[in-house]
């Protein structure tokens, strides 16, 4: 086994399969927080529209591949994983002969690449599994309970290959307390080989700027759902809660947003059309950084339409994070990791209830002292509670120890301070992707902003 050289920080390779980076925001958090405490970073993952082979990016050397087709049924999703697993293999050659590597931190879904992991371990290399979703929960809130040998067969395997993850792991994260216990219980880790790192957002980054007008399409109201579209992510409930503002309620001044992409994007765009809510819906497909900060700039409420299945009530919703990182209130059903999120910031209705959904989103925009009271505590909790910054500290603290450093390194990573006497996080420049930033230390800017979501000075 090689040895990394005294003095010289181990070298990282991150490898992550559903999400290009850095489209994938919770891997280039992590990337740049790494990079910020000295380490050397490498990633690998598909290619999104007209991205590079290679890139470096803030100092971190992203490899890209071509990602499979759409998978469909059980031979094309086995396909993709054997797909991307190889020209994952591949590029790690490559990343190992260009810049080295000592540590493979990999990120699930799917739970396949502990076997690579293993293949680097005789070159000395350390695997770290960044616990991202629960892949049997996931299966059994897509299918419900196995009802014949087929499914049966496909949850054992999954449920082994979660186990194979967690015993090659040296070190497990978690994106929550939730997901710490199963990997205790389910995978047998002790306690001080599992870390909590939450996926909070960048506040410093994440924060409201000038609201765009003529994106709610002459409504008076924008509603927001910003997220990957999956059969489990609960879209057409969505939908048909804004048939019941529209035609049920009359609500003729509300427009919503659909801003992601997925395996539902095309079912759901023609059942909006059959819904008769054409007028009413816009999908903007992939969002980068810069429209998902017009669109929350400029929206009342973010909506989280997941149901309570197995999955989503002990995973983290990053979405809901990003709504109050742009004070936003959030109206959502009622999950247990959604509570820990949100706390008081978001109005909760019983799972799949579509009425009482359209209820509490009409509720709010009627109320403005209530919703913009709620804006405002959910920007506050958002940077005095769910902040990148102390989980960057908890995720370069997992690499000082696994580099030997112990306490004597500081546990401070060079990261952009959050000065927490400004419970509204007012740092930064005063312009972010082309748009005046809110003065959030401004009491009547602030309070204007929060009533119309508009730019200074707009009729």
């Amino acid at each position: 086994m090689s040895a990394v050289p005294e003095g010289r920080l181990p070298r990282v390779l991150i490898v992550v399969q559903n999400l290009p980076v850095p489209l994938d925001r919770r891997v280039w958090l992590e990337c740049l927080a790494l990079r910020a405490a000295g380490y050397q970073v490498s990633v690998i993952c598909p290619k999104g529209p007209g991205d590079p082979g290679y890139a470096e990016l803030d100092g971190v050397h992203v490899h890209k591949y071509r990602p499979a087709p759409q998978a469909e049924g059980v031979v094309g999703y086995l396909w993709e994983f054997v797909y991307c697993w190889l020209r994952t293999a591949l590029l790690s050659v490559r990343v190992r002969r260009r810049h080295g590597f000592d540590i493979l931190q990999a990120c699930n879904p799917p739970d396949t690449y502990w076997f690579l992991a293993r293949l680097w371990r005789p070159f000395g290399v350390r695997f770290v599994f960044d616990h991202h979703d629960l892949n049997p929960e996931l299966f059994l809130s897509r299918f419900g309970e196995p009802s014949g040998t087929g499914q049966r067969a496909q949850l054992a395997v999954l449920r082994w290959l979660e186990r194979r993850t967690f015993r090659a792991a040296q070190h497990m994260i978690s994106t929550n307390e939730s997901y710490r216990a199963v990997a205790i219980r389910r995978g047998g880790l002790a306690e001080a080989d599992t870390t909590v790192v939450r996926s909070g957002p960048d506040t410093t980054v994440m924060r409201p700027v000038a609201g765009l007008p003529e994106l709610r399409r002459g409504a008076e109201h924008l509603l927001v759902y910003l997220g990957i579209m999956g059969p489990q992510d609960g879209i057409d409930v969505l939908l048909h809660a804004m048939r019941e503002l529209v035609e049920g309620r009359g609500r003729r001044d509300v427009h919503l947003a659909l801003l992601g992409f997925g395996d539902m994007l095309e079912p759901m765009r023609r059942l909006a059309v059959d819904l008769g809510l054409s007028p009413y819906v816009t999908f903007t497909g992939r969002a980068d950084r810069q429209k998902v900060a017009e669109y929350l700039s400029s929206a009342r409420l973010g909506l989280c339409p997941d149901a309570k299945t197995p999955l989503n009530d002990l995973s983290t919703h990053n979405k809901v994070m990003e709504y109050m990182a742009y004070a936003l209130p959030v109206v959502t059903f009622d999950l247990a990791e959604t509570r820990v999120s949100a706390g008081d910031c978001a109005v909760y209705v019983p799972s799949g209830d579509v009425a009482a959904f359209a209820e509490a989103v009409d509720e709010l925009l009627k109320d403005d002292d209530r919703r913009v009271e709620m804006s405002r505590a959910a920007r506050r909790r958002c940077v005095e509670v769910l902040d990148w910054r102390p989980q960057a500290q908890a995720y370069v603290s997992v690499y000082d120890r696994l580099a030997g450093l112990g306490d004597s390194r500081s546990p401070e990573p060079a990261w952009p301070a959050v000065d927490r006497r400004d419970p509204v996080g007012q740092v930064g420049a005063p312009v972010l992707f082309g748009r005046p930033a809110v003065d959030l230390r401004d009491p009547a800017g602030y309070e204007t902003f929060l009533r119309t979501r508009e730019p200074p000075g707009h009729p």
